[in-house]
């Protein structure tokens, strides 16, 4: 995929102390899903790959992001990554955390986690690529400029959340890393890849193209 598309600066979600969460009915620890059945919401995201990466021997159960916290209070699976709105409800919900994948990440690196990008086809050439690139930043800070009202439109696709988890949650995703990723941003997504790449989950480090 990587030979096919250039990431973009912007658009990314980039987790700066929080990130996907590991969810469980009771007071568990990394060490102790050994052998346990954890539920993960995609093999290609990157909930599942730091999963991979920090619990060894789980028993891997692939569901929809939103039927995770189900799955654990039904006790079909023993504990569940879990994101996006989840990350903010999951105490409220009864669950006890195990980790959270984000203030693990910074506690060792001291980067921001790489969630999410924005990326656009390199058969469309450099120029319209970048140009592309571009507009999106521009759309985004007068986003974040105006948060009251992108958040306003936001909640209409919330998931049932309210209007205080909601602005929380944009707030956690939406920053200036969301504008421009920078070096910080870049020097991330390096070091995700090449933790990746050394414990032999990704077959080699992608070539890393920004525009």
């Amino acid at each position: 995929m990587a030979n096919h598309y250039w990431i973009m600066r912007t658009g990314s979600s980039m987790g700066e102390g929080y990130g996907p969460v590991v969810i469980a009915k009771k007071r568990m620890t990394l060490k102790s899903l050994r052998g346990k059945r954890v539920a993960h919401p995609g093999e290609y995201t990157t909930a599942s790959l730091l999963l991979r990466l920090y619990a060894d021997d789980v028993d891997l159960v692939s569901l929809p992001f939103d039927k995770i916290m189900e799955a654990v209070r039904n006790g079909d699976v023993d504990a569940g990554v879990i994101i996006h709105e989840g990350q903010i409800t999951y105490e409220k919900e009864g669950f006890q955390k195990v980790v959270d994948f984000g203030e693990l990440w910074e506690e060792e690196t001291q980067l921001p986690l790489p969630l999410g990008l924005d990326v656009v086809r390199k058969d469309l050439g450099w120029k319209l690529a970048a140009t592309i690139s571009a507009k999106l930043r521009e759309s985004i800070r007068y986003g974040y400029e105006h948060l009251d009202e992108a958040t306003a439109y936001a909640l209409q696709y919330g998931r049932g959340i309210g209007k205080e988890l909601g602005e929380k949650f944009v707030k956690m995703y939406v920053s200036e890393l969301t504008i421009d990723m920078g070096e910080k941003g870049i020097e991330a997504i390096e070091l995700l890849y090449s933790r990746a790449a050394d414990k032999m989950l990704i077959p080699n480090i992608p070539p890393i193209d920004i525009v």
